[in-house]
């Protein structure tokens, strides 16, 4: 490979930022940033002060061009055509792109979308994987096309999903993920041999935006659902459970195993049965939730022990079932109001 490809990167979250550390580092090699497209400065935490994300702030710290429209509109794909891309590269931008803002690269626009595609398209898929009870995840390279995550692919990056594992800790493996991806696909892009497959539509699923109220837990359900449930929902939206009247917000979860709940069998779904050095435990459906990081509301998440030391939760205590909102569909999610 000759010269490095002029890149564009349009982004807003920091799960992007191991890529572009190594865009500016060791990847400089075969992908220059030229220019950074991303959301406009937002008021965020608790003053709302208005602050720029971690995607302009890399930009900023490196000199380069940042653009920050409401809009997409003619006057921005000219200043976009202006930087003379060879490519985009798009993750987590918030923008739907028209079809000349994808087609004004030079070699196309490409996005890197955190799911197997053609499952979970759609704004969840990290948290919904995680949920789902999937035992590996990954990042797929694909072109951006008008419809939701169609677009045919070219390479992806296998992630692991860890029993014990929040989604918190699945973006961060996949945030590196990038990395090795676009290191084999951009040279080969630069090449002219990157090829592309077709997403298996009949194959596809699809996840939506999540919100508070799917942090609701039904223990009617299996412990291995709710634990899925739990840890994928988190730290976002959180899962949660009413105990002596107070919310509880679960960090981690995990379903016990057979023999050590066996002596369950037959208690109502949501009785608290007891706690040990690790865990408090819950009567479910099927088998024994263990809840093994609680936070109550003021204060930090903490360890089950540590919590219960602070807040006790006797045998007995009955945890509130609430129904639980499907994560997946076959469908597209409808198009919110407004948008």
């Amino acid at each position: 490979m000759g010269t490095p490809l002029r890149l564009i990167f349009m982004g807003a979250d920091a799960i992007a930022l191991p890529l572009l550390n190594w865009l500016g580092g060791e990847g400089a090699a075969v992908g220059q940033v030229v220019g950074v497209f991303t959301q406009p400065d937002r008021a965020t935490g608790r003053g709302q002060k208005v602050q720029p994300n971690a995607i302009k702030s890399w930009a900023v710290e490196r000199g380069l061009p940042v653009l920050q429209p409401e809009k997409l509109t003619p006057e921005v794909r000219a200043e976009l055509a202006a930087l003379a891309p060879d490519v985009a590269l798009v993750m987590a931008y918030g923008h739907i792109l028209r079809d000349d803002f994808i087609g004004t690269p030079r070699l196309g626009t490409l996005n890197l979308h955190t799911s197997l595609l053609p499952r979970y398209r759609g704004a969840s898929p990290i948290q919904t994987a995680v949920a789902s009870g999937d035992r590996e995840t990954g990042v797929t390279l694909m072109r951006i096309v008008r419809r939701l995550d169609a677009g045919p692919m070219a390479d992806v990056e296998r992630v692991p999903i860890g029993p014990a594992e929040t989604a918190l800790e699945i973006e961060a493996k996949l945030a590196a993920a990038c990395v090795p991806l676009l290191a084999r696909a951009l040279p080969k892009l630069a090449d002219g041999a990157l090829t592309f497959t077709e997403q298996e539509e009949a194959a596809a699923t699809y996840c939506r935006k999540l919100d508070k109220e799917d942090g609701a837990l039904d223990f009617a359900a299996p412990a291995a659902q709710l634990a899925a449930r739990c840890n994928g929902l988190y730290p976002w939206p959180s899962c949660s459970v009413e105990l002596a009247g107070q919310p509880v917000k679960i960090g981690l979860a995990e379903a016990e195993r057979a023999v050590e709940a066996a002596a369950s069998a037959g208690v109502a779904p949501g009785t608290v049965v007891g706690a040990d050095a690790d865990a408090l435990r819950v009567a479910t459906g099927k088998g024994v939730l263990r809840l093994r990081r609680m936070q109550r509301p003021g204060g930090r998440m903490l360890p089950a022990a540590d919590f219960l030391r602070g807040f006790p939760v006797p045998a007995g205590t009955i945890a509130l079932s609430r129904p639980m909102l499907p994560l997946v569909a076959s469908t597209p999610p409808a198009p919110r109001r407004g948008s």
